[in-house]
């Protein structure tokens, strides 16, 4: 159905989403009540209250730098100046010959869950575990939770600093994993807080020592910074200031032993001051800042995603490949407008998918004069010939739901195919922004799986292979029909949601979610291989509070992701559009060196 709505989610990206007590926002869109880390432009009173926990502390720290935490018994520190003194192996430059992804590759990511704001970090390693699912496997557990030696049981450990730990929120990093970061020779890399912490208890001289800068003297400090430089590609950063404690800007005492990997561009001066935003020191790599919240397609969460290849797989070669899904077909698509679509992208020989909803439905009549209407592929032979078309020249079938709608309630708008959320509850609130409200009623594997199995039983008695790739539609479901997803299909192309405690267990929290764009494959924390979608799609209008896209947008954000050494760009469009955006955008990414790729080739 051509329509507005024909998508509420897409610009939901790797941004947190949490509102205790109200629900969550998808894509750049008003907080509702209670709360929320949400994508640019929103206010969030977790992340201005957090904000304002950080910069108490860090007036506190500024006092006394070095006097924060009891450092490490005499006897372990002395052992780590001894080794440094051996001139323990580092990291070398990579080698191109090594192989992309060593199937005994194993990440370690550790997370905080104390504090007020505990929940965060929990969110922030599913977001870690899932791209360290692209190189192999994963452990992920609380920081207080660590074993002595875990750090040589992996190809690397990554630490994710959420928690401010001081005053009334005591350290809760075992001194074990204080030791292990400062004697492993392995890849460590540590996102956000406490650095300093880590210094104090080996010795800030000899932190200072091994890794050329000062964690004590490293401060909080370009608020506002809105550009992220990475491999000569300007990243966006779209933190509001009023919501932005920083970066933690490393303070660097021996040059030589530091490798700026990112800067950032502080905008308190004019022109502004370039800072370090990432850095590598040995086999220490540090980030600044957790740059999962107030994300977009062009932003400096890119950045990230390529610097998990130095610690996971250092030796991959640089692959630049693009994948182009055709949304949102159903028996009531015209079929002219999808042979248009198919047989330009036939003449360029563009491998692709595209979605088929197997069943149409308009059960107000909303289209139809009022009158309710069901639409089945059997009803639609020259929507069929089409298909069948697109088969045989590069296109590879997805199945985009059963009906893309749930019932003949709104959800949020008016339950017609194409338009409502199937898996998802949602609403749209008083400031025409689209609202997730959690699972539907009755939502569990069986149900999930019998409305999958309903619509998979479509295809093949029309003459159409049975699809082994899936996507949600708008890409918004509960772990519990993921989990039916992946028992069902090889592959699901999406991007994806994770509510709180999918890593703690318990009772799954709905109201804490984070939403995820992938620039690689991953196997995900719901046991799920993902495949990319990271550039989003053509949309010619503004609606629901997100803004038009246009191919330029679509293109420069293809650009940015070059910095991904084999990473993907990979995007959507609606068939009801005109042909000429979607070779504007095609011939775009190719021209950056892309090769388009048939989805169903990169499946892990």
């Amino acid at each position: 159905m051509r329509t507005k709505y024909a998508l509420v989610i897409t610009a939901m990206v790797g941004a947190l989403l949490t509102a205790p007590g109200g629900g969550v926002s998808a894509g750049p869109l008003p907080v509702p009540a209670g709360g929320a880390i949400p994508i640019a432009g929103e206010r969030s009173a977790v992340l201005n209250a957090l904000t304002g926990q950080v910069r108490q502390g860090e007036r506190a720290r500024r006092k006394k730098p070095r006097d924060t935490v009891k450092p490490l018994p005499e006897k372990v520190r002395e052992k780590i100046e001894k080794l440094l003194k051996l001139r323990l192996p580092v990291l070398g430059p990579p080698s191109t010959r090594r192989a992309a992804a060593d199937p005994a590759t194993s990440a370690l990511v550790l997370y905080d869950d104390a504090g007020p704001y505990g929940h965060l970090g929990e969110l922030y390693a599913i977001a870690t575990a899932n791209l360290a699912g692209h190189f192999g496997t994963v452990t992920a557990k609380p920081v207080q939770n660590y074993v002595a030696g875990e750090t040589e049981d992996h190809t690397a450990t990554i630490y994710i600093g959420s928690t401010y730990y001081g005053g009334a929120v005591p350290d809760a990093i075992p001194d074990a994993f204080y030791g292990d970061v400062a004697t492993t020779a392995k890849p460590v890399v540590w996102m956000g807080m406490n650095i300093w912490n880590l210094a104090n208890k080996i010795g800030a001289s000899t932190f200072s020592a091994k890794y050329g800068w000062d964690a004590t003297n490293s401060f909080f400090g370009g608020a506002g910074t809105a550009r992220v430089d990475y491999k000569g590609k300007p990243l966006t950063r779209t933190v509001p200031v009023a919501e932005d404690s920083g970066v933690i800007r490393p303070y660097v005492t021996n040059a030589p032993l530091v490798t700026q990997l990112a800067t950032g561009q502080d905008p308190a001066t004019s022109p502004a001051t370039p800072y370090p935003w990432a850095v590598r020191s040995a086999n220490l790599t540090y980030l600044g800042e957790i740059p999962y919240a107030y994300v977009n397609e062009t932003d400096r969460v890119i950045a990230w995603h390529d610097l998990l290849f130095d610690a996971l797989a250092p030796g991959t070669a640089t692959r630049h490949r693009a994948i182009l899904r055709l949304e949102d077909i159903s028996p009531n698509s015209d079929p002219d407008e999808l042979q248009d679509i198919a047989e330009y992208l036939a003449q360029e020989d563009i491998p692709y998918g595209f979605q088929v909803v197997p069943r149409y439905e308009d059960p107000n009549g909303t289209y139809n004069g009022g009158t309710p209407e069901t639409v089945r592929l059997q009803d639609r032979p020259q929507l069929l010939t089409v298909l069948n078309y697109m088969l045989a020249n590069g296109g590879r079938i997805i199945q985009h739901g059963y009906t893309h709608q749930n019932g003949s309630a709104p959800n949020p708008y008016n339950g017609v195919t194409g338009d409502d959320f199937e898996f998802y509850r949602a609403h749209v609130n008083a400031s025409d922004s689209v609202i997730l409200d959690g699972p539907v009623a009755g939502d569990s594997v069986t149900w999930a799986t019998d409305r999958i199995n309903s619509g998979r039983q479509l295809y093949a008695p029309r003459g159409l292979p049975t699809p082994t790739i899936w996507t949600t539609p708008h890409y918004a479901a509960s772990v519990a029909d993921y989990t039916a997803v992946n028992n069902v299909f090889a592959a699901a192309l999406e991007r994806r949601i994770y509510p709180s405690r999918t890593l703690a267990g318990g009772t799954l929290d709905y109201n804490k979610i984070i939403g995820q764009f992938f620039p690689y494959p991953v196997k995900d924390v719901t046991g799920g291989k993902v495949l990319p979608e990271n550039l989003g799609n053509y949309e010619p209008e503004a609606y629901n509070n997100h803004p038009a896209r246009f191919p330029a947008d679509i293109v420069r954000a293809a650009e940015y992701n070059l910095t991904v050494r084999d990473g993907f760009a990979s995007f959507f469009y609606h068939p009801y559009f005109p042909v000429a955006p979607l070779q504007e955008t095609v011939q775009g990414i190719e021209n950056l060196g892309y090769t388009f790729v048939d989805p169903a080739t990169v499946i892990p």
